[in-house]
């Protein structure tokens, strides 16, 4: 090795060494540009266009029509007072609306799935794609926002729940259209193909707002933020239990703090993506990245989620002050796999509290051991001041390739009281461990023979 190289080697290993305090300031900077949604006084009420909170009426043509005043006056706020609103059908967002759900009021959806035709542009996994429309749905929108301490209900529970067990042949049909280029006029799903829709999507949305509402009972994911930037996401909560109920999605998205959220929801809190394989390694121009995540309450499958679908890539994800408050199976998982290519990097937790998990901090290039050709890079990756009560498996866990090794990982004072397998450091370069104790701490050596 030549002077010059062992030189970089040496400033970079420096670098990386020096960066073990939380970035604060960048993460900062971060949430001081995302603009909070502004909207006119116009003010619509949906009892007085002829809504009944009775739980039995459909609501769907008062809420279209409230978007319509909306629209018709450069936006405003929908109020929903409280009762039980049926809404047979999504609610479509216009631009400059806060639609707001008051205290003791629901929208509960209908489970028809012929109520969520014709298909609108949306994701599945990760493939773009024509599915049956999200239940509330905002599409190319600015300065929209779900407010108040009200419930969405999804309604999730049994026809679209009954759609797990048959969309394996669509799940497939997608997965091909993407690695073939399919163009997107002709990825047409819906009915037969049983992709359930997301709760709550903004695609291709700016200044966002989703603060204290509750979220119940998603067909699928709960909280889909597709290629939509500077989003608020701050005090609300979930019981939402069925499949594959993702808590809050970003996916190609940019600029976003979430905040002071309690999850109890049945997959990831949040899983962080950026498209799948071939087609979202062409949108590599625009990753997830920017995202602040704190003052969280955890409880579901996995806390936060990077991956598994990150083709795009992944950067500058801040993790800050959040504990877990019930079953949590992996504190943080980074997850990709020989499929997806793109980069998972600038990664910071600091001051994570985890109860009993069944894995501390994982992380994986080698996800389900599903594909080749495409691996991922994973580099940058900062853990600081985690405590873990337990881990019925294993304590931490770096996976990457001998060819692709995962590069700078720190850890700096971790505490896990007690784990089945401490560590598993495979196929990582540049590992710095510093105040890491797994299981009961050494103290002075005995003397005794």
């Amino acid at each position: 090795m030549n002077f010059r190289c062992l030189l970089f080697l040496v400033i970079s290993w420096t670098s990386f060494a020096q960066q073990m305090d939380f970035p604060t300031a960048e993460a900062a900077a971060i949430v001081n540009r995302i603009q909070l949604p502004v909207f006119p006084s116009y003010q619509v009420n949906v009892l007085k266009l002829g809504a009944k909170g009775d739980s039995v009426t459909n609501n769907k043509a008062f809420f279209d029509k409230a978007m319509a005043l909306c629209k018709k006056n450069n936006g405003g706020t929908i109020i929903v007072p409280k009762g039980i609103y049926k809404v047979n059908g999504p609610i479509h967002f216009v631009s400059n609306v806060n639609l707001k759900i008051e205290r003791g009021a629901k929208i509960k959806f209908s489970d028809n799935p012929k109520d969520y035709l014709p298909m609108v542009l949306t994701s599945w996994e990760g493939t773009m794609l024509y599915n049956y429309s999200p239940l509330i749905y905002a599409y190319e929108c600015s300065n929209i926002a779900l407010t108040g301490e009200g419930t969405i209900d999804g309604e999730g529970g049994t026809t679209w729940k009954s759609f797990k067990a048959k969309e394996n042949e669509g799940k497939i049909r997608s997965r091909e259209m993407n690695h073939n280029s399919v163009p997107l006029n002709d990825r047409k799903f819906g009915e037969g193909y049983f992709l359930r829709p997301q709760l709550i999507q903004f695609f291709n949305c700016k200044n966002i707002l989703v603060e204290n509402i509750r979220i119940e009972n998603s067909p699928f994911w709960c909280l889909h933020l597709l290629k939509s930037e500077s989003i608020t996401i701050r005090g609300i909560s979930y019981k939402s239990l069925n499949y594959n109920n993702d808590g809050i999605d970003p996916e190609y998205a940019k600029d976003v703090l979430i905040e002071n959220v309690n999850f109890d929801n049945g997959d990831d809190n949040v899983a962080i993506k950026a498209g799948r394989d071939h087609e979202g390694r062409a949108n590599s121009a625009t990753p997830s990245e920017n995202i602040v995540i704190r003052n969280c309450n955890f409880k579901g499958l996995h806390g936060v989620v990077l991956g598994s679908e990150m083709s795009a890539g992944i950067q500058n994800v801040y993790v800050e002050n959040c504990k877990t408050v019930g079953y949590l199976k992996r504190g943080i998982y980074i997850k990709t796999n020989a499929d997806r290519g793109g980069f998972i990097k600038n990664i910071f937790v600091n001051n994570l509290q985890l109860d009993e998990v069944e894995d501390c901090l994982y992380i994986t290039a080698n996800y389900h051991g599903e594909g080749s050709g495409f691996q991922s890079d994973i580099s940058n990756v900062y853990f600081s001041n985690i405590t873990c009560n337990k881990a019925t498996e294993s304590g931490i866990v770096i996976q990457g390739f001998p060819e692709k090794k995962i590069r700078n990982i720190s850890l700096s004072n971790i505490e896990i009281k007690s784990a089945k397998n401490a560590l598993s450091n495979e196929n990582a370069e540049n590992v710095l461990m510093t105040d890491v104790f797994i299981g009961q701490r050494a103290t002075v050596p005995s003397a005794a023979k």
